[in-house]
């Protein structure tokens, strides 16, 4: 018989908008997040920041989704995707990234997967980035 933890990638926890949790966060499961979390997140397969949440945490997931706002560095083993209308204050480390045009962004962004970063001739097919800059008033 299967166990729990074999459906873990179908199935997510979500943490409501009325949610406030202070501490160390980890899944089996994707976490939603539309409250407030400080401390850390993760590791998880997958982590969506909804638009409503306060993030204060450091989040490490397979994949990261923010439509919120983040105060903290992010880590994938797979992408990160920042929406319109996020705003992340923090470094970003995967070897995917995309910031949507609209998005507020202040880090730095590291991408390497596993085995480029052990590479020592490095190149520009490494991993890839998209973002649009957009003025801001």
């Amino acid at each position: 018989m299967p166990s729990s933890s074999d459906f873990a990638s179908d199935r997510a926890s979500i943490l409501g908008p009325t949610l406030r949790f202070k501490g160390d966060l980890s899944a089996s499961e994707d976490l939603v997040i539309h409250g407030h979390v400080e401390g850390s997140i993760g590791p998880a397969p997958k982590v969506t920041i909804g638009p409503e949440a306060h993030v204060k945490a450091g989040v490490t997931a397979d994949v990261i989704v923010v439509e919120g706002r983040v105060e903290g560095d992010l880590k994938a083993a797979q992408s990160i995707a920042v929406r319109p209308k996020a705003n992340v204050r923090g470094n970003l480390e995967a070897p995917v990234v995309n910031i949507a045009e609209g998005a507020k962004f202040n880090g730095s962004i590291k991408m390497e997967s596993g085995s480029a970063a052990e590479d020592s001739n490095p190149g520009f097919d490494q991993g890839s980035i998209a973002f649009r800059t957009g003025t801001s008033n």
